[in-house]
């Protein structure tokens, strides 16, 4: 599950878009992250990522949550419009296992959703830093 934030240089709150990008396998040490991860991705207490480029940042679950959560089975996104605030509850994943809300790190807008986790949330599991 990945939301973009575009921060405007004049505000303080900007805008979240979900992204598709080429599929790439989750890290194999869910307890260690590889120096490069760490420099592109910053995580939460609550094991939410994110990254900027550009002023454009991007926000997903770690490797770790998708983990202990097991077989992703269905994704509850914000609707587009939504105003997000920084650390607020704003969507779910649900699997096999649990269920577990999603908090925002950043303020913002959802101006987009990544439609594919509706048909496949599973992508969350495959691809937690890239596709899901």
């Amino acid at each position: 599950m990945a939301l973009r934030v575009v921060r405007s240089v004049r505000a303080a709150v900007g805008s979240l878009r979900a992204i598709s990008a080429p599929s790439a396998p989750c890290s194999l040490r869910p307890w260690a992250a590889s120096p490069a991860l760490l420099l592109v991705r910053k995580f939460t207490e609550k094991h939410e990522w994110v990254t900027t480029e550009n002023g454009v940042g991007t926000v997903g679950i770690s490797n770790f949550a998708q983990e202990a959560l097991g077989d992703v089975v269905y994704c509850s996104l914000p609707e587009v419009g939504t105003k997000l605030n920084k650390q607020e509850e704003f969507g779910a994943l649900e699997s096999v296992k649990a269920a577990s809300e999603l908090y925002s790190p950043l303020s913002g807008e959802v101006t987009e959703i990544n439609k594919a986790l509706a048909e496949n949330p599973g992508l969350v599991n495959k691809s937690c830093y890239e596709d899901g």
